[in-house]
């Protein structure tokens, strides 16, 4: 008596997205009061980095919990911080979102970017 086939299970092709042509849009998150726009100028490690603000100063920010794993973040990305005034001096803050390049210009189109603080590639 000869052996038996297995029976196998057919794999299913994955695909790496939505296989139209289809654009998506997304809401920009703009800053509101309390918060500031900034460049990150360096990483400093354990979920810190440096960024230099607006309001022309520079802070050690920490990244937010909620995008900790999601959102990775470089040298010369644009964030958003949210300043600790209530809890430390003001050379802290929080990084609540970061920026593509095509956001990143579409906020200094819109007047939330000072022309010369940031500069893009």
């Amino acid at each position: 008596m000869p052996p038996k086939k297995k029976a196998r299970s057919k794999k299913k092709k994955k695909t790496s997205g939505p296989t139209d042509q289809t654009t998506y849009f997304r809401r920009i998150q703009t800053p509101v009061e309390g918060q500031v726009l900034g460049r990150v100028i360096q990483i400093l490690g354990g979920g810190w980095l440096k960024v230099q603000c607006e309001d022309d100063k520079v802070r050690n920010c920490r990244i937010r919990g909620k995008i900790r794993k999601r959102m990775w973040i470089r040298i010369d990305d644009v964030v958003l911080v949210e300043p600790w005034i209530d809890m430390q001096s003001d050379e802290r803050g929080e990084i609540i979102t970061r920026y593509t390049k095509t956001q990143a210009r579409w906020l200094q189109k819109q007047g939330y970017l000072k022309t010369g603080t940031i500069e893009f590639d």
